[in-house]
Parts: structure tokens; sequence; C-alpha cells
């Protein structure tokens, strides 16, 4: 991996497995998780590929934009950046901190509100206390949910988690930022917040991963768009 790329995929597969149970697939991962052996690299009932010998590297500050149908493989790809998930083969190879935004409600908890959340959270992705006080009226203004941080969160709606998970996201100090779907959340001017943000992101050398339906958007923000179908990697930036 060069000193220019932060983010390398070299032949990467992942697989899952359909059965509603704790499959074979899952116990594998686990074990390979805390024994370092690896899965089974065949498959087996019920199991598919996700993704199928993937290999694409990111360059530092590069906005990157993943298209493709539901089940593609374009989640995946952000959970496996974010260590969410790990591959079945293959090498992942990231420098730098990460905050993911790659589904609704991660890392909130239901009972605490929107202020209570905004500080576990925030710890989580890197900022102390002391950074969090700073930025606390920036975050909440950024998210427009002025009128409902005092709540609990499980009072919130879906459009409402997303705005504030986006809002801390994008002021804490990660190197790479995944956002799954946030370009159709809320109003036409807070997806304009949005976008603003991302270039600002772009301007302070960030690294961006993108994954939306919306190819106008994608094609507007992005410096390369990665295209996926059933597990492969169709057009995109050279590996």
């Amino acid at each position: 991996m060069s000193s220019e790329q932060i983010i390398a995929f070299s032949n990467v597969w992942k697989k899952y497995s359909k059965l509603q149970v704790l499959n074979n697939s899952l116990r594998d991962e686990l074990v390979s998780v805390i024994t370092g052996r690896k899965c089974r690299e065949e498959l087996t009932e019920g199991e598919f590929w996700s993704l199928s010998d993937i290999c694409f590297s990111i360059k530092k500050g590069q906005c990157i934009g993943l298209a493709g149908h539901n089940g593609s493989g374009k989640s995946t790809i952000l959970k496996l950046i974010s260590n969410v998930t790990y591959p079945t083969k293959g090498e992942i190879n990231v420098q730098g901190r990460v905050a993911p935004l790659i589904e609704l409600g991660a890392g909130m908890h239901p009972d605490l509100t929107g202020i209570e959340n905004i500080y576990m959270n925030g710890t989580i992705l890197g900022l102390s206390i002391r950074e969090l006080r700073k930025r606390i009226a920036e975050i909440v203004e950024f998210s427009g949910l002025q009128d409902f941080v005092n709540a609990p969160v499980k009072k919130y709606s879906s459009g409402m988690y997303l705005r504030l998970a986006f809002s801390i996201a994008v002021h804490s100090p990660a190197d790479i930022f995944l956002f799954d779907e946030v370009l159709t959340v809320g109003d036409e001017e807070f997806q304009s917040r949005c976008l603003d943000r991302i270039n600002f992101i772009r301007l302070n050398k960030g690294t961006i991963f993108v994954v939306s339906h919306d190819s106008v958007a994608l094609k507007q923000i992005c410096d390369h768009i990665i295209t996926l179908e059933h597990g492969k990697v169709l057009s995109g930036v050279d590996s």
C-alpha cells in the first residue's frame, strides 16, 4: 500500500448465509476473529458470495460513490472498511480513523436524549468531552433538531435519527467518512447542508464513501463511482 493510499482492497471475498440461525458461516467468522484462523473458503448450503474478488485502492482526499442495485454489495464494503464485519478471504488495508454512518440508529441508545447521544457517539468517534462541549451547539444547529434534542431518541422518526447521526459524524475528527443513503434524508435545505459539508470534508483532505441510488448527486460530488452488480465491480477506480 503506497503512502498516498488510505484504503486498499486486494482480492476481497465475503460470504453470508441465508439461514436465520447461528449458522456455520457466522461461527466461522467468530472463530476467525478470536483465534486468527481462516474461515472456510468454500460455500455450503444456504451460503452465497456477497462480494467476489474485489480490488480497488483509494487515495487520501477522494470522494468515492458506490452504486448498484439492492444486494449488490455496497453496504458490505462499508461494513468491511469500518470493521463491522471481516472478509472471508483477501486483504483490506485502512489507514486512519473511520466515522461510519451505515445503519439507521447504529450506536444510538433509544432511552437517551439527543444531547446525551451526541456525547456518547462523539466520544466513540474520537472527540473529547471538552471538544464536544465546544461543538455541541454547532452539531445541534446543523441537525435542525433544536426542539427535540432533550427528548429520548426512541421518539425520533427515522429521518430525525439519521439527521442527528450525520451531524455527529461530520463534526468528528475522522479521516474516512462512510455515508449510506444520507443524500435523501430530510428536506431540500438539509440535503443541501449535507452536500456542503461533504465538500468541506473534501477540501480538508477527508476521504469519503457515499452509497446512494441518486446517480445525479453521486456524479455531482464524487471523484469516481464504483458500480457493483451481484458482488462484483463492473466499473470504477483502477485497482
